[in-house]
């Protein structure tokens, strides 16, 4: 093959950047040289960057600045608003290219078998973070009358409903999310974790912050704080463990404070049972749980009711099922081998293969994906190199944007982007802040020149 590569890679968030990176910095780059599609299902790039992370985690929305370098290389083209597979199936993509990268990430909240969790006021942290971040395509409103709330599991999540609206206001968040935060009745978030401080999930960024609002109070209760031989070790193998659990110390032996918004962090409570009365949530029911020396804990059967009108579930994200791959609904991943798509019998999908969180499920942070990729990138090449892939019958890079267009769809591109960016913060501008986020789609799509 002396054209270059072409490549597709459906998702334009951090792990198809990183793969479009990876491919960019290798030698096949140099010769025969590498030609690259991202196709994005929003009209705007960079996935869980934009609709996944806490608008007041600016550090990690910095991570758009290294994206943005990927994405200005001339190899490399966006095509956003481009849904698959309606808008471009399996077979297409086979058509137009010599290999297909699935980094389509993960969206959706992974369901918790609890009784209980279908009760009106039970929400999922996902959909949450969707409506708060901006998604075009969830409702514009979200209902904030609980006073006191109940979170299952550690995240960002707690934090925004602790804040104020005007605490969030200098961020990108847009109009109908302020006016809906404004309305936020919760002045007490519990958060509970069914293991102890050496086992929570957390961030220790992502802890600190909760303590830096001068409306939020966090408070820890001495009793939660306790280790065992497992937990012991954990924090002398890992700094970021230690860290975590540290802070929590500090926090639970310190002086409660007036800050007039309560985040209380709940430590060795597991839930059992969301309470409800004529369909709505009214508590929560937990047992208690202590170590088993390994770091691991069991019930004691000792129970607690606790007094909330709303449960967040903060379990962790679901990858949606991708049509024309096989899928583990248990992992919610497509099953490979190093990035390699996997058929039912084990044999490698010609020229498939993922990256990111529906590679190796939702764990670990955004850098994480790096690895991920390079991974994927290099079983590509040697696919590629030992004539594993059986070449696109049109690899013309005009042809799919023909194919498009014949289909009648509305795509977005990197100077469209551009365009939407420029827009956004000329909003954010007129209010001395550095961008508005735009929500509709048929907006996004318009100051994008699509």
């Amino acid at each position: 093959m002396t054209r270059p590569i072409r490549v597709a890679i459906v998702g334009a968030g951090p792990a198809g950047s990183y793969a479009a990176d990876a491919l960019l910095k290798s030698d096949a780059a140099q010769a025969p040289g590498v030609s690259i599609d991202l196709f994005e299902r929003m009209p705007a790039p960079f996935g869980l960057i934009r609709y996944g992370v806490a608008p007041d985690h600016p550090r990690i929305k910095g991570i758009v600045t290294a994206l943005h370098q990927v994405l200005d290389k001339p190899q490399v083209r966006l095509f956003g608003n481009v849904d698959y597979p309606s808008d471009l199936a399996l077979d297409d993509l086979h058509r137009y290219y010599d290999a297909v990268v699935f980094a389509t990430g993960a969206m959706a909240d992974r369901a918790l078998d609890l009784p209980g969790i279908e009760l009106d006021g039970s929400y999922g942290a996902a959909d949450f973070v969707s409506w708060y971040d901006g998604h075009p395509d969830v409702p514009r409103t979200w209902p904030l009358e609980a006073e006191k709330v109940a979170v299952l599991g550690v995240g960002n999540v707690a934090r925004i409903l602790a804040k104020t609206a005007d605490e969030l206001l200098p961020t990108e968040i847009p109009p109908n999310v302020y006016e809906g935060l404004r309305r936020n009745r919760a002045v007490e978030v519990h958060v509970f974790g069914r293991r102890g401080p050496a086992q929570a999930k957390f961030s220790p960024m992502e802890l600190r912050e909760l303590d830096h609002s001068p409306t939020i109070e966090v408070i820890v209760n001495p009793e939660d704080i306790e280790y065992d031989e497992g937990s012991i070790a954990e924090r002398r193998a890992v700094k970021h463990v230690d860290l975590v659990a540290a802070t929590v110390e500090n926090w639970a032996i310190r002086d409660v404070g007036d800050r007039p918004h309560r985040v209380y962090l709940h430590f060795f409570e597991s839930p059992v049972e969301v309470l409800g009365e004529d369909g709505r949530v009214v508590g929560l029911r937990t047992e208690r749980t202590e170590l088993d020396g390994t770091g691991n804990v069991r019930g004691t059967g000792r129970h607690t009711d606790w007094d909330v009108q709303a449960v967040y579930r903060a379990v962790g994200y679901y990858s949606d099922e991708l049509p024309k791959l096989p899928f583990d609904p248990a992992s919610g991943t497509v099953p490979h081998r190093a990035g390699r798509v996997l058929d039912g019998d084990g044999s490698h999908l010609p020229a498939v293969y993922v990256t990111g969180w529906i590679k190796r499920g939702p764990v670990g942070l955004i850098g994480h994906t790096k690895g991920d990729a390079n991974e994927t990138v290099a079983c590509l090449l040697d696919d590629h190199a030992g004539g594993r892939l059986p070449g696109a019958a049109e690899p013309d890079p005009a042809a799919v944007e023909e194919y498009l267009r014949a289909r009648g769809v509305r795509y977005t591109t990197w100077d469209g982007w551009k365009q939407l960016d420029a827009h956004e913060r000329a909003l954010g501008r007129a209010q001395e802040r550095e961008r508005v986020k735009v929500v509709e789609r048929e907006d996004m799509l318009r100051n994008s020149g699509a």
